[in-house]
């Protein structure tokens, strides 16, 4: 499904959701809805909220955190809670299963599919539970802080 597709489709599940629990559809949510949906990586509230702000578009910190809770409660957005850091977010239509790979040290996070594992986990059935969605995180050290340690390690021989 392309972007517009998408975005449209996340509109229009948005509205349901807000006119099923009789909230209102104001202008400030479906930007932050449209701002979310611009973005393709994992975000924070406060880079959502930095991002809407460097378009000069105006809205409260706390409208932000409240629409976010509402995405995640209309299941166009999933929290993700990587190591002891602050939360992060990321877009659940379009994105698929996948699991996410952490780097221990700088703290990089890289989604990564693997067909396989998908479908082993797909496949899992658990009695008396449903399972929705899954989630794997992998912590270990990226290529890069693997090279820069190697590289300090022969630097102080």
């Amino acid at each position: 499904m392309n972007d517009d597709k998408l975005k449209t489709s996340a509109q229009n599940a948005f509205t349901q959701y807000l006119l099923q629990k009789r909230l209102r559809k104001t202008p400030e949510r479906y930007a932050i809805l449209d701002k979310v949906f611009d973005t393709v990586e994992h975000f924070s509230v406060e880079s959502l909220y930095a991002s809407l702000e460097g378009e000069a578009f105006h809205v409260s910190k706390a409208t932000v955190y409240n629409t976010v809770q509402l995405l995640i409660e209309c299941g166009l957005v999933r929290r993700h809670q990587f190591d002891n850091k602050s939360a992060q977010y990321e877009r659940v239509p379009g994105v698929g299963n996948h699991h996410h790979l952490i780097c221990t040290q700088c703290g990089k996070i890289k989604e990564v599919k693997d067909p396989e594992l998908i479908k082993v986990l797909n496949g899992k059935r658990y009695p008396t539970f449903t399972t929705d969605y899954f989630v794997l995180y992998v912590y270990g050290v990226c290529s890069r802080c693997a090279k820069r340690n190697r590289k300090n390690k022969n630097d102080n021989k």
